[in-house]
C-alpha cells in the first residue's frame, strides 16, 4: 500500500508542476507547451535537473542557475500540495471511480489558486475545461439523485451573481463561475456549505491581516484560494461538518 502511496505522490507533484506552468501562462494568454520552462528574470531555458518538482528548489537553494534570482517558492509549495491531496484522495476514496472526479477537482483547484495568486485572475479558459470535463464525469459517476449536480451548479452560481450585484462588484466573475463548476462536484448542500467555509477562512484570513497590520480594509486579497480550501474541505469532510452543525443546534 505504502507503494500506491508514492506513486500517486509522485503522479502528484509532476502534475502539480504542469499545474503550475498553466496557472501562471493562461492568463498571459501564453502557450502550456512552448516555450520550455524558463527564468522569468533572464528568459534562461531550465535544463532537465532544474525541473524536478520539489527536489529542484531545494537543489538550487531557491536560485536561477544562471542569474542568482530568487524563486517563488509558490512552485514547490503548490508540487508538494498537490502530492499530498492526490495521495489524500486516494486514502479517503481508494480504487473507484470517484477517484477520478477528486484528482480533477485538485487539478482545477490548484490551478486556479495558482492564477489567482500570482495575477488575481481565475481564466475562463480553464473554468471551461473542467466545466466539460467535470460534466462528463458526473453523468458517469452521478450524485445522489443524479440531477443533483444540475442544480449545485445553477445554485453555486446564482448565489455568487446575486451577492455580486448586491455587493456592487464584491465578487469577480471568475469567482462565480468558478462556484458554477464546484457545484459540478459538490451538489446544492455541498456548494452552500463550500461557500460557508470559504467566507468564514477568508473573513478570518483578512481580520487577522488587518490586526498584524499586513492588511487594510479596503485591501484586494485573492479569494480563489480560499474557495479552493472551501471546496477541499467539503468534498472530503462535508457530511461529517453539516451533522457536526445539526447537533450543535440541537
Amino acid at each position: 500500500m505504502y507503494f500506491v502511496y508514492a506513486y500517486f505522490f509522485i503522479v502528484g507533484i509532476t502534475f502539480g508542476s504542469f499545474f503550475n506552468v498553466v496557472g501562471l501562462r493562461v492568463p498571459k494568454k501564453e502557450s502550456i507547451v512552448y516555450p520550455r520552462s524558463f527564468c522569468p528574470k533572464c528568459q534562461a531555458q531550465l535544463k532537465w535537473f532544474e525541473l524536478i518538482p520539489i527536489l529542484s528548489f531545494f537543489i538550487l537553494k531557491g536560485k536561477c542557475r544562471n542569474c542568482r534570482t530568487k524563486i517563488s517558492i509558490l512552485y514547490p509549495l503548490m508540487e508538494l500540495i498537490t502530492g499530498l491531496l492526490f495521495v489524500f484522495s486516494f486514502y479517503q476514496i481508494g480504487f473507484q471511480g470517484e477517484l477520478i472526479v477528486a484528482f480533477t477537482l485538485v487539478s482545477l483547484l490548484i490551478i486556479i489558486t495558482v492564477s489567482d495568486l500570482a495575477y488575481q485572475i481565475i481564466p475562463n479558459k480553464v473554468l471551461l475545461c473542467f466545466a466539460i470535463i467535470l460534466f462528463i464525469e458526473r453523468l458517469i459517476f452521478p450524485l445522489s439523485p443524479w440531477y443533483d449536480f444540475l442544480l449545485g451548479a445553477l445554485t453555486g452560481f446564482l448565489l455568487l451573481y446575486i451577492i455580486a450585484l448586491l455587493s456592487k462588484g464584491g465578487m469577480g466573475g471568475g469567482d462565480i463561475k468558478l462556484y458554477f463548476v464546484i457545484g459540478l462536484v459538490l451538489g446544492v448542500k455541498g456548494v452552500l456549505l463550500a461557500f460557508f467555509v470559504s467566507t468564514l477562512i477568508g473573513a478570518l484570513f483578512s481580520v487577522f491581516g488587518i490586526l498584524i497590520g499586513k492588511l487594510h480594509r479596503k485591501s484586494a486579497i485573492p479569494f480563489g484560494p480560499f474557495i479552493s480550501f472551501g471546496a477541499i474541505v467539503t468534498y472530503f469532510y462535508g457530511q461529517e461538518l453539516l451533522e457536526w452543525y445539526i447537533h450543535l443546534l440541537q
